[in-house]
């Protein structure tokens, strides 16, 4: 009953969400279900159903009759909170939601749901700007809170220089560079993606420690950095990209270089965990990729000439290890 109705939590999750339900409840005096309804134009009943069920999830509390913010809502689904989650359910519901509904297509057939790939050439090619401004601020919050966790787990305090390959807005390099001093990073990535990270990281105050750069991590990769970062892109393509691009992160390196693959990784044996082996599902409608196993990367690394190669393990959002390869 819990897996065949799982999607009702993250409908009611959505609709409070998209209502701005808890960026209006934020710091205050919480509301009623009469006072919320006259807010919003609702009738009174959905209204009340809504706090209840948003209370049952733990998203809300009730107090003295009114319903206020949990600490978990509070700080992942107010609006302009340093690790608001919003973008990411934004983009699941309007945009990952109907692509799932479509699984059964995609398994048969071998091809995304979410975007046409007789007419466009990628996900983002002619895509709705709205939409894509959603799943950058996804991906920066969903990176925000697996950096942090990745510069805990993984020891970065012999390298000078970071490669972000396929940055997207960021995320990591702003957290990584808080968490280490004397760290520099680059965002390597597509040109209108590198000018979304370069906002971010004004926004942040690191515009003296992070550059940007403009590219195609499938034509050539920036030098001059002794440790390269992969996180949640090498799911997105399929093994022979991968390989190539792992073989052009160690040509790009110096020796005592080091490439960082941070995933969401599915086991050895391919029985789970289940974050990751949804997440491979969820490549299924969105890229030409799946979720692989430390194993294969760790082939894959030591193939193209890296060794010492380990996994770490650690417990974060996007992620739930890193695998670590090092060039002689």
């Amino acid at each position: 009953m819990a897996l065949s109705t799982g999607f009702w939590a993250f409908k009611a999750l959505a609709a409070a969400h998209e209502l701005d339900l808890f960026s209006r409840l934020a710091g205050g005096p919480g509301t009623t279900a009469g006072e919320l309804a006259q807010a919003l134009g609702l009738h009174p009943r959905p209204a009340e159903m809504l706090l209840t069920g948003c209370a049952a999830l733990g998203l809300l509390e009730k107090a003295d009759g009114r319903y206020r913010n949990t600490p978990l809502s509070e700080a992942y689904l107010v609006r302009g909170k340093p690790y608001y989650f919003g973008g990411f359910v934004q983009m699941a519901d309007k945009r990952l939601y109907a692509g799932w509904g479509k699984l059964t297509e995609a398994l048969r057939t071998n091809r995304p749901t979410t975007w046409d790939t007789t007419v466009q050439s990628s996900a983002f090619d002619g895509e709705d700007p709205t939409m894509l401004a959603t799943f950058w601020e996804a991906m920066h919050s969903l990176s925000t809170m697996t950096a942090s966790m990745l510069g805990e787990a993984v020891d970065l305090s012999r390298f000078r220089r970071l490669l972000d390959i396929g940055g997207g807005s960021g995320a990591y390099d702003i957290e990584l560079c808080k968490q280490y001093g004397a760290l520099r990073a680059t965002v390597f990535d597509l040109p209108h993606v590198a000018a979304i990270a370069a906002g971010k990281i004004a926004e942040a105050g690191l515009t003296d420690r992070i550059e940007t750069i403009g590219g195609s991590f499938f034509e050539q990769l920036p030098g001059d950095h002794d440790v390269h970062l992969l996180s949640m892109i090498l799911h997105d393509w399929d093994e022979a990209k991968d390989r190539a691009l792992l073989r052009r992160s160690f040509e790009a390196l110096p020796s005592g270089g080091a490439v960082i693959i941070s995933e969401l990784l599915v086991n050895d044996e391919k029985t789970g965990p289940t974050p990751a082996a949804l997440m491979s599902l969820n490549m299924l409608i969105e890229t030409e990729g799946r979720n692989y196993t430390p194993a294969e990367y760790s082939a894959w690394l030591e193939e193209v000439g890296f060794r010492q190669i380990e996994t770490v393990w650690f417990d974060a959002p996007a992620a739930n290890g890193a695998v670590i390869g090092r060039k002689p």
